[in-house]
């Protein structure tokens, strides 16, 4: 309210204010997505894993919890500024407190990336340090990013914060995207793309065939089957040779439905009775 009132002279000064803030609070930076991200230890299997979360970078992941009286909101941003907090990957905003104390988990600057064939775990370091737990170490936030090929951003999941320890605390979330998940290996096998090939061929020539012989040679009934003659021979011979293959019954043995004998018949002697005759 101060700046406002201090700028109310000059609109153009205030347009920029306004544009300032509108970008800051929807984390809309000028960025080169993941590289943003700097890794405790350069890698380039580390920085391969960081690659595939490319479809989440500067996008804000924000989730509301309440414990008891306690109520707070959790804020991250791949590669970016959470919740507009400078440097800041993972905060913790307490809304119990009357300023809503920030608390910055993890710095991106800090991270550190291992990933599975289909998870990811992306951990934020450097975060503000504990005023009484955990030696008052600096935080850190682990945020484990699993595929689910339905959503390609899920919402974020809080599920726990370990700081009854002495040394390596950390608050655990949990997010589900598609990002991280494996190509899909195609289910046909070659055989089956043969097959689908050849049956889209055969359609082809027999669709495009009718309306040729139909259309344009004019044929009618069968004849406007493409390559009519030549199909009838092949299922001619195809029939013949099938029955040449299969038939049981003797191949040099007469048809029974034929009633001249395979073999020609012999002529037999005229009997000629003139003898018989009265002189």
């Amino acid at each position: 309210m101060q700046v406002l009132t201090r700028l109310s002279g000059g609109p153009l000064l205030v347009w920029t204010l306004v544009v300032q803030l509108v970008l800051r609070g929807s984390g809309v930076h000028a960025t080169d997505g993941t590289k943003s991200c700097k890794l405790l230890s350069e890698s380039e299997s580390e920085r391969k894993v960081l690659s595939r979360l490319e479809p989440l970078a500067q996008k804000n992941f924000t989730v509301d919890i309440k414990i008891a009286e306690e109520s707070y909101t959790y804020a991250f941003q791949l590669c970016g500024d959470a919740g507009g907090a400078p440097g800041a990957g993972v905060i913790q905003v307490d809304h119990k407190k009357t300023e809503n104390k920030v608390t910055v988990i993890g710095l991106y600057n800090s991270t550190q990336a291992i990933g599975g064939s289909d998870w990811v775990m992306l951990s934020y370091r450097n975060g503000d340090k504990y005023d009484n737990h955990c030696n008052k170490e600096s935080r850190k936030a682990i945020i484990m990013i699993f595929c689910n090929q339905k959503v390609d951003m899920g919402p974020l999941e809080v599920v726990l914060e370990d700081r009854e320890r002495d040394q390596d605390c950390f608050y655990l979330f949990e997010l589900d995207s598609s990002a991280v998940c494996p190509p899909l290996d195609s289910q046909l096998s070659t055989g089956s793309i043969i097959l689908i090939i050849g049956v889209c061929l055969l359609a082809v020539y027999l669709i495009g065939g009718f309306l040729y012989m139909r259309l344009i040679v004019g044929a009618k009934g069968m004849e406007q089957f493409p390559n009519y003659a030549f199909w009838v021979e092949v299922g001619n011979m195809s029939a013949d040779g099938c029955d040449f293959v299969c038939r049981s019954r003797n191949r040099e043995e007469a048809s029974a439905y034929r009633g001249a004998p395979t073999e020609p018949m012999e002529e037999e002697p005229e009997e000629r009775d003139d003898h018989l005759l009265p002189m």
